[in-house]
């Protein structure tokens, strides 16, 4: 029998927005202080639908083996059972705009 291949549901700040993927290896990697993905998965192409926030990561991602994230910008890691897969960006701070993103190195402006 075959072992149960992991899949993992990562969410991370970059640039402004939330990027929402999915990959089967997720490991704190060799460079300390970053996350490594690898083995990136994108949702099936049997939809008539195309999200562009998809088709942007599908592009983004189209050459990377392997990529690493600053920790400070990691939301969470999930481990998921689902099939169905749509990886997405969307604004920080959530639909709701409810939820303050944890500041990041550039965002404080010093006192005079």
């Amino acid at each position: 029998m075959s072992a149960k291949q992991r899949l993992y549901r990562i969410q991370f700040n970059n640039q402004g927005q939330v990027y929402e993927i999915y990959a089967r290896s997720v490991s704190h990697g060799s460079m300390m202080g970053f996350i490594e993905v690898e083995k990136l998965v994108f949702g099936e192409k049997s939809s008539v639908v195309i999200d562009p926030s998809e088709e942007k990561l599908k592009t983004e991602f189209a050459d990377v083996e392997r990529f690493y994230v600053p920790l400070h910008s990691v939301i969470r890691i999930d481990e998921v059972n689902s099939k169905q897969v749509t990886p997405r960006i969307h604004a920080a701070g959530g639909e709701s705009g409810k939820v303050t993103p944890f500041p990041t190195y550039g965002s404080f402006e010093p006192k005079k």
